[in-house]
C-alpha cells in the first residue's frame, strides 16, 4: 500500500481533515468531487493553490473531510491542511508555502454580540434629550 499523509486545517469555525496519497490529482471533498462541491472556478483554484505553489499539481490524490462554517472558512481550512500535509512530506517547501501565506493559521473569528448592544461593536443611538 502506498504511503499517505494526513493533516488538519482550521479557519473560523471550519475544520478540514486532509489525506494525501500519491496519485493523479483526484480531489474529493466529503465524498463528492471537488468540482461538484465548489461549483465556482475561482473557489476551485483556491483549493488547488497549495499544489500550484508546491509545483505538485496532479501528483497527489486528496481525500478531504470538512465541516462547520461557510464556503470561505472551509476553503481556508482545506488550504492550510493541504499545505501542512505537503510540508510534512517535503520540508524544503516551507519557504515557498510561507511566502504564499499558506502555513499561517488565520485565528480571526466572529466577535460575539454583547448584551445591551445591537451587535458586537455597534451601540444603540445615544439621545441626550
Amino acid at each position: 500500500m502506498s504511503e499517505s499523509i494526513s493533516a488538519t486545517g482550521r479557519r473560523k469555525t471550519s475544520s478540514a481533515r486532509v489525506t494525501l496519497t500519491p496519485g493523479t490529482g483526484k480531489i474529493t471533498i466529503n465524498k463528492r468531487p471537488f468540482e461538484e462541491y465548489f461549483g465556482n472556478i475561482s473557489l476551485q483554484n483556491q483549493v488547488l493553490h497549495p499544489f500550484n505553489v508546491a509545483k505538485a499539481v496532479n501528483q497527489w490524490d486528496a481525500e478531504i473531510n470538512t465541516k462547520g462554517g461557510g464556503v470561505n472558512g472551509q476553503i481556508g481550512a482545506i488550504q492550510l491542511g493541504i499545505a501542512r500535509a505537503l510540508l510534512s512530506k517535503d520540508e524544503e517547501l516551507r519557504t515557498d508555502l510561507r511566502a504564499a501565506h499558506l502555513l499561517t493559521r488565520d485565528a480571526r473569528k466572529k466577535e460575539r454580540k454583547k448584551a445591551g448592544q445591537p451587535g458586537a461593536r455597534k451601540r444603540f443611538q445615544f439621545s441626550k434629550r
